[in-house]
């Protein structure tokens, strides 16, 4: 490892061989890694004493008791108690966390939205965050929250974590830079990254403004799906998932800490940058990951697989099968399938469905759900088709057929999702969407033969 001078201040330690200098591949793996020579202690994680003066502490994302606990020992400049002294609550009037059930809000309903604008003032991470949805409840660790992020400013001796869940963003406009405890992400659209609780970090703009869709999971941490008989390869490979190498700030400068914690913010003051990690190991990290290294599987003969086909990620829950939550990719592929009719099918079903639009045309939604835009289809309400997309693939030549330039999401869960009233009264809803079904018309005539 070498060591490299970061505008932030920041000292990383950055991977001297392969094409992903300054990242880690792997999903899960255990990584170790130093930003100065001989800071990570071999053979032990706590010595009496840790060179150049640091700090052992560990960063445990799971119970101790787990098969296979989620942990990271850090070796820092100061212990983490010196980066937060008494709290003060403040206010984040857009960021909301379940249980949120407004008795004026209708959440029974096909909805869809056109991309939120961006804001004239000045937005960070935090003041930028926009709470679409909320399912389950925070305070016992089930659920989720989506939201859009709406970033035009970077946090300024500004730093940011949550006690609530871990954080999974998916960016549509703009590149952003996550400068964490554990090391540096840089994040552009077509890539995702994730933020684990507990985790401290802060957010520039490296190109803005910036907008993005986030998912924000209460319950069992993101893991790749089982791939049952699909077999060892394609979907997300783990290799094409990237953790950061260790980076650091040793900077003594009136700084701010906000903590989320159970649905509430909060503010501790202190006089350092709490990025002070100098080499860590273990398995509790950020990373980010590629969407077009996302190698789908589908029907190479007839018909539609499920859409869970088409899943990235997936956070279990505790019946087995059922996700907390999935995250599902819809990106570039081929259609092939003879007599089928190749789009998404009608149905209805027990998981709430979030879609957000990253570039391109959905194949169910030609005209409409538009780049930065999103829908929801809450559990048991029946979506699909609109009359477009059902006439043309109903009629069209059944021809090999590349999806192109397209790539669209969605954060499922087994949780009703409940709209907040911003999203119900002030995010740009198409009120004309449910009517994307009106022309649908009747063709059964009792005679046999197609229509």
């Amino acid at each position: 490892m070498t060591s490299q001078t970061l505008p932030a201040g920041m000292i990383r330690a950055v991977s001297t061989t392969g094409p992903h200098q300054g990242y880690m591949p792997g999903f899960g793996n255990d990584f170790e890694t130093e930003a100065l020579p001989g800071a990570l202690p071999q053979g032990q994680n706590s010595p009496q004493k840790c060179a150049y003066g640091l700090y052992a502490e560990q960063l445990s994302g799971s119970a101790f008791t787990k098969p296979h606990p989620e942990r990271t020992w850090c070796y820092r400049i100061r212990p983490s108690v010196k980066h937060t002294t008494r709290f003060e609550k403040i206010d984040v009037p857009l960021w909301k966390s379940a249980p949120h059930i407004l008795p004026d809000v209708i959440s029974l309903g096909q909805y869809r939205w056109d991309p939120i604008p961006h804001a004239a003032e000045d937005l960070t991470w935090i003041t930028g965050m926009r709470t679409v949805t909320t399912a389950g409840d925070v305070n016992t660790q089930t659920g989720m929250a989506s939201h859009i992020y709406l970033v035009t400013r970077s946090m300024e001796d500004e730093y940011f974590y949550s006690a609530d869940g871990e954080i999974l963003v998916v960016p549509q406009e703009g590149r952003l830079r996550f400068c964490t405890e554990l090391g540096i992400i840089d994040l552009e659209p077509k890539e995702i990254a994730i933020l684990p609780r507990g985790l401290v970090y802060r957010v520039e703009v490296l190109e803005g403004p910036a907008r993005g869709f986030v998912c924000e999971n209460y319950g069992v941490p993101f893991t790749l799906p089982n791939r049952g008989p699909i077999g060892a390869n394609c979907m997300a490979n783990p290799r094409d998932f990237k953790t950061p190498v260790a980076a650091f700030e040793d900077r003594d400068a009136p700084s701010s800490v906000v903590m989320k914690w159970c649905g509430q913010f909060h503010r501790t003051r202190i006089g350092h940058s709490p990025l002070d990690v100098v080499a860590w190991h273990g398995n509790y990290a950020p990373w980010k990951y590629d969407l077009r290294t996302y190698s789908p599987v589908g029907a190479i003969l007839f018909d539609h697989p499920d859409p869970s086909i088409f899943t990235v990620l997936t956070a279990p829950s505790g019946l087995e099968g059922t996700a907390n939550i999935d995250f599902v990719l819809f990106r570039e592929r081929w259609l092939v399938a003879e007599h089928s009719f190749r789009p998404p099918w009608y149905h209805k079903n027990v998981m709430s469905e979030l879609m957000g639009n990253i570039y391109g045309i959905y194949d169910a939604k030609p005209k409409g759900f538009v780049p930065g835009g999103m829908s929801l289809h809450n559990c048991m309400l029946p979506h699909g088709p609109d009359r477009n997309a059902f006439e043309g693939a109903s009629n069209g030549e059944l021809k090999p057929e590349k999806l192109d330039e397209t790539m669209s999401f969605m954060f499922e869960t087994r949780f009703p999702q409940h709209l907040t009233e911003w999203a119900a009264t002030s995010a740009p809803l198409q009120d004309d969407y449910i009517d994307c079904w009106d022309s649908l018309d009747k063709k059964f005539d009792g005679t046999p033969g197609e229509k």
